[in-house]
């Protein structure tokens, strides 16, 4: 290869390295509830159309996401021995190329959003600045971990929206569109993001406390293991419950089951502290989200 396309083939490597297109488990975590919200709002199968804008939109949003949190945190990840190598902290991906990334991805995340309905539209709006929100709230809360959930668990509001929603471009469309089950999915999904990136802050705490930075593994201290558990039972729980309300039976409570044997043996990755043990934890938690979304799927489709 040779001339502007061999001179374009490094960028592009470096572009893929930002946004983690390697590693696919951070996309698959946002995947997992937002589908699982998908089909549960339409009742099975939602379509092809919404399958590809959710499946879609969600890795490009995930991928604008790594370019904003890698632009926020550069100053810190030269300090922590995992991400001192990344595109931005290393100076091989400026600033400016970065945002400029992320502002294209995200414009086509909005771009597919515009092809659902108003009330999905707003809900985007608000899922955007969460995601935006993130990065600095590790600057000043004990507990950055709750903004993340918020913003990983926003696919649900919007997954019942693109299903329910009119087309009527007024605030009081989304409460229309989103019923109350929704948001406590939203809620309960937050305790099972709670779990998994306290398994990743564990693997970094050594270094985020030498450089100042907050974290859920650094505020819960020798009760992280026993927190990051009851996150898991909060999330199993909720789920199982508001399943069990919607009309969710035998497979999807198998599915929780499939997916609570997973976070026991989770337990054994994490109740030592290594950091190999916990960031093994993080990477296989997307299992545990698809075992919650085949059990939706399966019991939809077999009733």
């Amino acid at each position: 290869m040779t001339g502007p396309a061999a001179a374009a083939a490094p960028r592009l490597a470096l572009y893929l390295d930002l946004i983690r297109w390697d590693r696919p488990a951070g996309w698959l975590l946002l995947l997992w509830p937002t589908l699982s919200a998908l089909w549960i709002a339409a009742d099975g199968f939602p379509g092809w159309h919404l399958l590809i804008v959710f499946v879609v939109g969600t890795v490009i949003m995930r991928s604008a996401g790594c370019c904003v949190n890698d632009v926020a945190d550069r100053d810190f990840d030269r300090h922590v021995k995992r991400t001192a190598q990344r595109p931005v902290t290393s100076g091989r991906v400026s600033v400016r190329e970065a945002l400029t990334l992320g502002a294209v991805l995200a414009l086509v995340a909005f771009a597919l959003v515009l092809t659902t309905n108003p009330p999905t539209v707003w809900l985007s709006l608000a899922g955007l600045a969460v995601t935006l929100l993130y990065p600095f709230a590790k600057r000043v809360t004990p507990m950055p971990q709750v903004v993340l959930g918020i913003a990983f668990s926003f696919g649900i509001p919007m997954a019942f929206a693109a299903v329910l929603g009119a087309q009527e471009w007024t605030l009081h469309a989304v409460p229309d569109a989103v019923p109350p089950h929704a948001w406590w999915l939203l809620l309960g999904n937050i305790f099972w993001v709670l779990a998994y990136d306290t398994e990743y802050a564990m693997v970094d705490r050594d270094d985020d406390q030498h450089i100042g930075m907050k974290t859920s593994a650094i505020t819960l201290g020798r009760f992280d293991v026993p927190a990051v558990m009851t996150f898991y039972a909060m999330y199993l729980f909720s789920w199982a419950v508001l399943g069990a309300a919607l009309g969710l039976n035998g497979w999807y409570q198998l599915g929780i089951a499939a997916a609570a044997a997973q976070a026991l043996w989770h337990y054994t990755l994490i109740r030592g502290r290594t950091r190999e043990g916990c960031f093994a934890a993080f990477r296989l938690n997307h299992w545990l989200g698809a075992s919650v979304f085949t059990g939706v799927a399966l019991d939809l489709a077999l009733r």
